[in-house]
């Protein structure tokens, strides 16, 4: 007979409101964050950053700066090359529109021929002090000769433009295109009404709580770097290649990460440089980002310059999306991607509509500006954007009433499983049922009354849709490990990685769900390469799927092979064995044991017969079949004071669908994370360079983040229905909150601005880019 159920199964397995595990560490501030970690005998590390955006380098004089007390070493890209280090790792799966394949330029560790960007790395100085190695870093003289620089794609491509690379002609790497172009242009022919709009999705300034950080070793006749990460299994194989040594020749540690949102995943110039400095000086060598000199170093997010069009039939339907437009990569591949710009933002254009062309072309250019990588979201935000602008700006022009318009194209329940244009299948949604629900909830019907009252305080007011449906990250091979440790806990070991996000307790609910483990005994483990056989890292809303489904096959081995162990404890056959609430039992007995009892019996079994396990040890790999479909609807209210251009975000509600819920709590936390960016960037966020490539947002005097005054309080609804690409039915949710947001505010806004005849605004709407636009000047 089965034990009864623990009540704190109950509590804490899939489907509760858990709070994370690692809270009460942090908030007593005893986190191990990069910056943190200290070794005896360790040396600090400063780059040294090229002051221009485009140059010539001819030479770089150390001598002054090798001479000043303190200083171990300075090494530059020639000696890196020498040691046989490089080049970075060029990351590229888009293809150009003939089909032929991109050759993206080589790119040294340290550049050694033209610098590119203001902070492009050349040299990394080593002294005792990280003061001795700053002031050494600044007596480094570069003698480079200066070339005019180009920092819009656009410009970029134009003819006389300043060349990047000799082997690119017209700075264009990719020549994107997808779709049917024949097609498309027979249904914007046939069109009954075309709606145009030029749209930017701006540049942003990646802004996470701990800057970079890094600690190289040279340990026992390999590297070990200690560092900040998404997920170290890749991280290593990707540096490992970079340093030309096998992966098991470096390991890589991370532990508590500060925010990153896509920024950390890639490899840095400053640690191959770091790990080479380490086994040259037998010491370890720490270097960490300062904040302004993050503003350079870091990847930027976004960057995309579009024309959007969509055909619509004389009633309003749908007939063809296309785009076409440019990317900018910045100066460099390495921890630039082309993804955003081409594929995904096919994936994600048409987001909950019939739509039933799509056509992409996207031209991804270099310029003189820092490298471009993912940003949370990287293209799914960026196509519903487009689409959701698309949709109100072509309801305004066809006198349509923009919640009918979104009701008339919508797909509907019965029409999913639904093959998208863009190659993808729906596989589950109710989209209609969603925005019916917001509307309810942002107490649609009665927003004149709100505008007329605004009107009456010299505001305008404004209500905005963004009704969002994102492509997760596609499967990928994920470990799932789980250990029963010696003092009674279990390890949960996995490739995934939290940098913020909170895995820990809904990983562990997984694991209370399929295990019957208690809540309080389970640990995670992600930041240690040598204890993983395989990591995708966290990115694209994949960590609940991927590891998430690890875990539950994992789990089903470790039931198989407790059967057989329960069978020699319990002496019984393995036939006869059954597994419930974290017991193993004969079956029409009350003689069991439980799973952990069992665990801690194995060790003293010894000689066991032939196909009995020795543990309940499972180390293995998994791969979910197919992404998954989040969606929702978000609804904002926003009012412009006209005097000023002062926008505020004053009501926001939300309905989301992303499949079953593992812990409601942290969900909702991470839609109001991306909702916040979102604002942001739509609101605040302003990357600006002058015409020398000199960026003039260089720090947080002149760039604007959201602050908590600019965060409304959130109305947050779920209607989930569950995935049938996953064994667990989740969808993601760590991007989503970006995804409904922009379209949401911003078109919020330009319904306010209506009445002063705005029709579009782009990212960033700055207090003087909006009063300039109400007052009728050209926005700059």
């Amino acid at each position: 007979m089965n034990a009864p159920i623990d009540p704190s199964r109950l509590k804490f397995g899939i489907g509760q409101p858990v709070s994370r595990k690692e809270d009460p560490v942090l908030l007593r501030g005893q986190g191990r964050y990069s910056d943190d970690l200290a070794l005896p005998g360790q040396v600090y590390a400063v780059m040294v950053r090229s002051p221009y955006a485009h140059g010539v380098l001819n030479g770089i004089d150390m001598t002054e700066a090798a001479a000043m007390p303190g200083v171990l070493a300075i090494y530059t890209g020639r000696d890196l090359e020498a040691a046989g280090i490089g080049p970075m790792p060029l990351l590229i799966g888009q293809k150009n529109r003939d089909g032929s394949a991109p050759r993206p330029p080589r790119q040294p560790v340290l550049t050694t021929d033209k610098v590119r960007f203001v902070g492009d790395p050349v040299a990394i100085v080593v002294a005792e002090t990280a003061k001795q190695a700053r002031d050494a870093a600044e007596a480094v003289v570069l003698d480079i000769d200066p070339l005019p620089a180009v920092t819009e794609a656009r410009d970029a491509v134009a003819p006389g433009a300043p060349q990047l690379y000799d082997d690119v002609p017209g700075n264009q790497l990719v020549d994107f295109h997808y779709g049917d172009a024949e097609a498309v242009a027979a249904a914007f022919a046939r069109a009954a009404h075309v709606t145009k709009l030029p749209i930017r999705n701006s540049r942003v300034v990646v802004s996470p709580m701990e800057p970079r950080s890094a600690l190289a070793t040279w340990e026992d006749g390999r590297y070990v770097l200690r560092m900040g990460s998404q997920g170290v299994f890749g991280m290593r194989g990707n540096i490992a290649k970079v340093m030309g040594v096998k992966p098991e020749e470096l390991r890589v540690l991370t532990g508590n990460v500060g925010g990153s949102f896509g920024m950390k995943a890639s490899v840095y110039p400053e640690y191959p440089s770091l790990l080479y400095a380490a086994r040259q000086l037998g010491r370890p060598v720490k270097w960490t980002d300062s904040r302004s000199e993050s503003f350079l170093s870091d990847s930027h997010g976004r960057d995309h310059d579009f024309e959007a069009e969509l055909a619509l039939d004389a009633e309003g339907h749908f007939l063809a999306v296309r785009l076409t437009g440019y990317g900018n990569l910045g100066a460099y591949m390495s921890n630039a991607t082309t993804l955003p710009s081409t594929g995904n933002t096919v994936k994600n254009v048409i987001g909950v509509y019939r739509t039933p062309l799509v056509e992409v072309s996207t031209r991804c250019v270099f310029t003189n500006t820092t490298p471009v990588g993912a940003y949370r979201g990287a293209g799914r935000p960026e196509g519903n954007y487009y689409m959701e602008r698309l949709v109100d700006t072509a309801a305004r022009e066809m006198g349509i009433d923009r919640v009918e318009l979104r009701r008339r194209n919508h797909i509907r329940a019965d029409q999913i499983p639904y093959d998208a244009p863009s190659g993808m299948r729906y596989d589950s949604g109710d989209f209609p049922a969603i925005l019916e629900e917001a509307l309810a909830a942002a107490d649609w019907d009665n927003f004149p009354a709100r505008r007329a009252e605004a009107r009456k305080r010299g505001k305008l007011r404004g209500i905005g849709i963004g009704h969002y449906l994102e492509v997760t990250a596609p499967p990928s091979k994920e470990m799932g490990g789980i250990r029963f440790d010696e003092d009674g806990g279990v390890t949960i070991l996995t490739g995934t990685l939290d940098y913020g996000q909170g895995h820990a307790s809904p990983f562990a609910q997984v694991l209370v769900d399929r295990l019957g483990i208690p809540f309080d005994r389970i640990r995670l483990q992600q930041g240690d390469s040598d204890l993983l056989i395989a990591g995708g890292g966290t990115g694209g809303s994949r960590s609940i799927m991927a590891s998430g489904q690890a875990i539950v096959t994992a789990s089903t081995q470790v039931i198989e092979k407790g059967r057989k162990l329960a069978a020699q404890a319990l002496e019984a056959s393995a036939e006869d064995i059954e597994f419930s609430d974290g017991r193993f039992a004969i079956v029409g007995t009350d003689r069991g044991i439980g799973i952990l009892e069992l665990a801690e019996r194995a060790r003293g079994m010894g000689t066991l017969p032939d196909g009995t396990p020795a543990t309940l040890d499972v180390s293995t790999t998994d791969q979910y079949e197919d992404s998954a479909f989040p969606n929702g609807c978000h609804i904002a209210e926003v009012e412009v004071d006209p005097d000023t251009g002062e926008v505020a975000v004053v009501s926001y509600v939300t309905v989301n669908d992303f499949g079953v819920l593992v812990n409601p709590m942290l969900v909702a936390g991470q839609a109001h994370g991306g909702i916040v960016q979102g604002i942001g960037q739509a609101l605040l966020e302003q990357t600006a360079y002058d015409p020398e490539g000199q960026l003039l947002s260089g720090s947080y005097m002149d760039y604007g983040l959201p602050r908590a005054g600019h965060a409304p309080f959130f109305g947050f609804a779920s209607h989930p229905v569950p995935a049938r690409t996953n064994v667990l039915g989740v969808k993601g949710c760590g991007e989503a909150g970006c995804a409904g947001s922009l379209p949401s505010v911003m078109n919020a806004l330009v319904d306010a601005l209506a009445e002063r005849g705005v029709k579009h605004l782009d990212m960033p709407a700055t207090p003087p880019r909006v009063w300039q636009a109400v007052n009728g000047g050209a926005v700059a």
